[in-house]
């Protein structure tokens, strides 16, 4: 597909798509930005936690119709705002979610009658398309007086983000998604609404590209369609220095290398999926981040220009796991850290971080449960622990010191005041030179925020 003039992918998240009022601020920055020409949403806050509730193995009957009835009443109430004056409108409006809920309640039943992660993913695809539907109604009645509106089209994600069969994070096919853009989109006559997070398989299953996959989501097709710049729009005005709910003077970034962009959003900022820039990057497409509460309020810009020697921010990933592999066999022997590293991929297992001695390797995992016990399965340890002593401890919080960490061009030295600022606490683990946009640590997790605050008000206080 060849690149038409000015192309931008708007997303938004569920923060911004969380009632009518929400959603009618979302139409209006499309309606007043004509290169946007695809839109990609998320489930309206809250959906996506009540649907994995719904998928929880041991749910009852009884909550399963509370929880789908909880969201059936988000889905009316954004509809309530609707065609206040249109009777019949609304009719049909509601016609279509509760037809959406029957679907939901069908697909609830069969997986408490037989649990399996191909419904799992059929379940949580619900919220995305409540919101599509939804959202393509909202600006279909504030296109209604406009002469000159482009023709809206709402389109079924699933038709385009082609993915395997990896339910619950699925990994897309490149190639498929850029061929099924080119035969589905049509550039620049439509504007486009659509689902993030959710895909298909070959096997005309739907498939989840995991939470906060729609960033990814509207990543792919950006990179597809050859757009100019992606949007992420979100509710709050940018990517901040740290997170502001707990670090009161945490400021906005105006501007972020691609680099550092990707530290943080691998290493805790919520704001921005951690896969979302990988397609931006390849496609050296423009990144912005805002706040649809405050389109004229600005956002973090993501650029391929490298920044200026200091640090940017500091983010906090809870929930971390540190496994300790010891053996006095290590010492001065080759092929301990490849035999190890061959188990983990064997049970699909992604580590973190990684420190070495002469004797023993410390590793980190992202554990998205909260427990640590589960993160490595017994048949994992049983294999480890034929050649060395396995140590699991949970509990732990990474806190990733973001920035151009490059001392030859600092006048006082961010890493200085970072280990300054470090001084009462007790570090379980550091982590620094694999990459100079990022120093790590373990903290326990019951004074992780502690350290992150002490930590921003000794480098930008």
């Amino acid at each position: 597909m060849s690149k038409v003039s000015s192309v931008t992918v708007a997303k938004f998240g569920g923060t911004s798509l969380k009632n009518y009022q929400s959603m009618v601020r979302c139409a209006n920055i499309v309606i007043e930005e004509p290169s946007i020409k695809v839109v990609v949403l998320s489930a309206s806050a809250g959906v996506t936690n009540l649907l994995v509730e719904l998928t929880a193995k041991d749910v009852s009957d009884a909550i399963a119709s509370t929880l789908i009835d909880n969201i059936k009443n988000i889905q009316l109430d954004i509809s309530a705002g609707l065609f206040e004056q249109k009777q019949i409108e609304q009719n049909r409006v509601n016609g279509y979610v509760l037809n959406l809920v029957h679907e939901l309640e069908y697909a609830s039943q069969m997986l408490r009658e037989q649990f399996s992660l191909k419904l799992v993913d059929e379940i949580l695809s619900f919220g995305e398309r409540f919101s599509s539907y939804l959202f393509t109604e909202i600006m279909t009645e504030l296109l209604s007086n406009v002469d000159d509106k482009p023709q809206l089209v709402r389109f079924d994600a699933r038709r385009i983000i082609k993915t395997d069969s990896r339910f619950g994070h699925a990994r897309p096919d490149l190639t498929a998604i850029k061929q099924q853009s080119q035969l589905s989109l049509n550039l620049p006559e439509c504007l486009y609404i659509t689902q993030g997070f959710v895909g298909e398989d070959s096997f005309g299953n739907t498939t989840t590209l995991g939470r906060g996959g729609s960033d990814f989501s509207a990543a792919l097709i950006a990179e597809a369609i050859n757009a100019d710049k992606l949007q992420i729009w979100t509710d709050v005005a940018g990517i901040y220095s740290s997170d502001p709910r707990f670090v009161t003077t945490a400021k906005p970034i105006k501007a972020l290398s691609f680099n550092e962009a990707a530290e943080l959003a691998t290493f805790g900022a919520k704001v921005l999926h951690p896969a979302t820039l990988l397609p931006a990057i390849r496609s050296q497409i423009d990144v912005f981040v805002g706040s649809s509460l405050e389109p004229s309020a600005g956002g973090t810009h993501l650029t391929t220009k490298p920044s200026t020697s200091g640090v940017r921010a500091i983010a906090l990933r809870e929930n971390q796991t540190l496994v300790t592999l010891s053996s006095p066999n290590m010492l001065l022997a080759s092929g301990f850290l490849a035999r190890v590293f061959a188990i983990l991929a064997k049970y699909e297992l992604s580590v973190d971080l990684i420190t070495t001695s002469e004797i023993s390797v410390a590793l980190t995992f992202d554990n998205i449960n909260g427990v640590s016990e589960g993160i490595l399965p017994q048949e994992c340890i049983t294999e480890l622990e034929d050649f060395c002593a396995v140590s699991i401890e949970g509990e732990l919080s990474l806190v990733a010191v973001i920035g151009n960490h490059n001392p030859d061009h600092e006048t006082i030295s961010s890493t200085e005041l970072l280990f300054k600022s470090l001084g009462d606490y007790q570090i379980r683990m550091i982590c620094h030179g694999a990459s100079r946009h990022n120093v790590c640590f373990l903290v326990k997790q019951s004074i992780a925020k502690n350290v992150v605050t002490n930590i921003h008000d000794q480098i930008f206080g």
